[in-house]
């Protein structure tokens, strides 16, 4: 049987109505104290009607994680209600609704961060400066905010958590060689760059349970030699496997480097090699705005759902016309 947009896919115990996302999309409409707004309210409830899954901008689990000063967190209890809201205004198209748990480590915006962390004391660039490397009790204290904005999530409706290890922030940069020279139990190895993701979804599983559905947000290049690979990737999640429900596949973020060509699909090739490692759902991103490329990808078994971002940022309703009417033009 051919699989297309429209089948239904179980991430763990969360089945959705079909195989189309929508990808986390920065608002920068948050309010100094990182609340959500109003905006933010009508903006998912807007776009929630015809996707499979809404997953929630970044939204950072500590004061010093913010990645912009306009974003949004949930490091209080106070941050929780007009998340709620969110949950609530996506609930309304019987759709589930993620919340993407980060934060920035080195590239934590300067505007509103006191304390620059990184796992080493490696700057990303001069614009953010170089950044303090952790002390084994800082770990500790980013796991546990971890897991209370974990807690805080469930309090807030949401039906599934993103961890975000993607796009250079914190937890990536404890993955990638290049951002982690740390010789004790947190670099050097696989193991020990992977270890502190482990810990962090250990945390976050000790909250919510097994049935409750968490993803991982990963970028599979760095973009430069003695980077991330998909086969390096493999070999640091597969230990996971049984604590996560899908991957959902990036690119890029940890250096000042772009990819060479941004084509349609560009990042498609690397869900591909992730995917052949993995039993779990695969989600590919990246310029895949077309039903029949969409398609294409599922029949082909090269992914197991789609997400779209910009497209959905420029028009509500792009999502029911890739689904439901005319073939939507492509978007450059």
């Amino acid at each position: 049987m051919t699989v297309t947009l429209h089948d239904p896919i179980s991430f763990g115990g969360l089945r959705l109505q079909n195989r189309l996302i929508m990808a986390p999309l920065q608002q920068y409409m948050g309010t100094p104290e990182a609340y959500a707004t109003s905006h933010h309210t009508e903006f998912y409830g807007r776009r929630a009607k015809h996707v499979g899954l809404v997953i929630v901008e970044s939204t950072a689990v500590s004061a010093n994680g913010r990645l912009w000063k306009n974003d949004i967190g949930i490091y209080t209890d106070r941050h929780v209600e007009p998340l709620q809201k969110i949950t609530d205004a996506v609930h309304a198209h019987r759709t589930p609704v993620f919340i993407q748990l980060s934060h920035g480590g080195r590239k934590s915006s300067p505007e509103v961060t006191t304390t620059l962390v990184a796992p080493s004391a490696i700057a990303f660039d001069e614009h953010y400066g170089t950044p303090e490397s952790l002390t084994l009790a800082g770990i500790e204290q980013l796991i546990e905010e971890y897991r209370l904005a974990a807690k805080r999530s469930l309090a807030a409706g949401f039906d599934g958590i993103e961890i975000h290890a993607a796009h250079g922030f914190l937890i990536h940069q404890f993955l990638s060689p290049l951002s982690n020279t740390r010789v004790d139990a947190y670099g050097g190895t696989s193991e020990n760059r992977a270890r502190f993701l482990k810990e962090v979804l250990f945390a976050i599983r000790g909250e919510v349970g097994r049935e409750f559905p968490v993803i991982v947000r990963i970028s599979a290049t760095d973009y430069c030699e003695g980077g991330l690979t998909p086969v390096e990737w493999a070999r640091m999640l597969k230990p996971l496997e049984p604590q996560l429900d899908a991957i959902h596949v990036s690119s890029g973020g940890l250096l000042p480097i772009q990819p060479s060509d941004v084509y349609t699909a560009y990042q498609l090739p690397h869900a591909a090699a992730i995917k052949q490692h993995f039993n779990i759902p695969v989600i590919a991103v990246g310029k895949i705005y077309t039903r029949s490329l969409a398609n294409r990808i599922l029949a082909d078994q090269l992914a197991d759902s789609i997400a779209i971002g910009r497209p959905l940022l420029e028009d509500p309703d792009f999502a029911e016309r890739l689904l439901i009417s005319q073939e939507p033009a492509a978007v450059n």
